[in-house]
């Protein structure tokens, strides 16, 4: 057992009881999240993949709350990443945490502290004391965490009832411009800037949007080394500590080569019947890997769409990566698939605006064989059809603008359906068979649009 002086040491490190916060950029979108969720007094999670701005969106909070007053002791910020409590991972350790700041900083009974936990899957039994914070009124707790399905199983049971979730991912291009000192995003500014807008942009394709390589210029080939190495850290550390030892398997190369694999195909249909013959694996290998790489936010799938489940589970699915970055980083098609990049980018922006609402992504493929990247579901109604295209020429208006024809005839079209073609092109209406299909400029579509799903999502 870790005695009561160590703990309160590494404290010490994290807590700004007698120094001020860090400096840090604002992530607007998730901090008014929490702010608006802390008045339910449920237990607030922040889930996404390492590296994504968890940590700094929870210092943000502490932040906000010295603000508006709260005492600097009221507040305790406990890093379950930290290698000094590797040993002692339990629910005793949260225990023992609480107890000696409770004793040291000698907090009033009556208080009720704000309790900031980092990495909390890294903790067995975990949830069993944070429902008793939680029943017995002891704590304002909010909780991070990079591993999906453990946190859905381990909260899903105790906690029911008790908790509310934010799934965090990395900047959105929104975010990214903010980062870089572009604040507001008008549309006078879109109109104005296009070849800013494009540079940016390229960049942010490149290499991501992880909030620290955003904050790295690109001032040589230093700074693109700089980035390129601080994505295979981020790569390798995926794999190293939220797969291979949470899952403690014996074969790093065997994951590592199906990621990259996986990563280099975004925006492509695999089915598990070609990985298992490309890897030589057997098919629950195969399986098992996929889903320890979306468990830790690396990869996600999305089924073709059908109305019978049974049939969705039948057939390929889809891929996209968490960050263009750590494709391109493992990519030996660096690029050469930029349609692709910009597709994957409208997927996470789809994910961080449907959030956590009952809103399911999925692509479909009509019986002539026309693709369409995005079928939006909320409920038991489809709501959009949505296509991505760098842009649209002659070669390929027909083909993008028929299978939007296609799948409404298929669907039983109803005009609630909202059609997006989005491109590089002008912001513009488009009659074709009698259908009304939106084309919207992309940088409209990420920069001017909502930042939760609406009519244009």
């Amino acid at each position: 057992m870790i005695n009561k002086e160590n703990i309160l040491n590494i404290l010490n490190d994290w807590n700004f009881w007698n120094a001020e916060p860090p400096a840090s950029m604002p992530r607007p979108l998730y901090e008014q999240q929490l702010k608006d969720r802390s008045r339910t007094n449920e237990i607030l999670f922040l889930s996404g993949v390492r590296r994504s701005g968890k940590s700094t969106i929870l210092i943000n909070y502490v932040k906000s709350l010295l603000i508006s007053g709260v005492d600097k002791k009221d507040i305790l910020f406990v890093n379950l990443e930290d290698p000094r409590f590797a040993n002692y991972l339990s629910a005793d350790l949260l225990e023992d945490i609480k107890k000696t700041y409770l004793y040291y900083l000698k907090i009033k009974a009556g208080v009720k502290p704000y309790i900031f936990l980092d990495e909390i899957q890294n903790v067995k039994g975990f949830e069993k004391w944070l429902n008793k914070e939680h029943e017995l009124r002891l704590s304002n707790i909010f909780v991070t965490g990079s591993n999906s399905k453990l946190l859905s199983r381990e909260i899903g049971t105790t906690l029911s009832g008790r908790y509310l979730n934010t799934d965090v991912y990395p900047l959105s291009f929104k975010e990214y411009l903010l980062f870089k000192g572009i604040s507001e995003c008008d549309k006078f500014y879109v109109k104005t800037h296009e070849l800013e807008l494009e540079r940016d942009f390229e960049d942010f394709l490149l290499y991501g949007g992880f909030p620290k390589l955003a904050l790295l210029g690109l001032n040589g080939i230093d700074e693109e080394r700089n980035k390129r190495a601080e994505l295979q850290s981020y790569f390798d550390s995926i794999l190293l500590r939220d797969i291979v030892s949470r899952y403690r398997l014996n074969n790093f190369n065997i994951l590592k080569n199906l990621s990259i694999f996986l990563l280099s195909s975004s925006s492509s249909v695999i089915s598990l019947s070609s990985l298992k013959a490309h890897f030589d694996l057997s098919y629950d290998i195969v399986n098992s890997y996929i889903e320890y790489l979306e468990n830790a936010f690396m990869i996600f799938s999305i089924p073709l769409f059908k109305w019978s489940f049974k049939k969705q589970q039948a057939n390929p699915k889809k891929i996209y990566a968490i960050d263009t970055g750590l494709i391109n980083t493992v990519s030996f098609q660096v690029g050469k698939r930029k349609g692709c990049l910009i597709e994957n980018v409208v997927f996470i922006e789809l994910k961080r605006r449907l959030g956590n609402s009952v809103g399911e992504i999925y692509y479909y493929k009509t019986k002539k064989g026309y693709e369409i990247d995005f079928l939006i579901k909320e409920s038991d109604k489809i709501t959009h059809l949505i296509q991505v295209t760098k842009n649209v020429e002659e070669n390929n208006r027909d083909r993008e603008l028929r299978a939007f024809a296609e799948a409404c005839e298929e669907l039983e079209y109803i005009k609630d359906i909202k059609l997006l073609l989005i491109s590089f092109e002008a912001t513009k209406p488009i009659k074709y068979k009698n259908l009304e299909i939106k084309m919207i400029n992309i940088f409209d579509w990420l920069l001017l649009e909502n930042d939760k799903a609406g009519d244009e999502l």
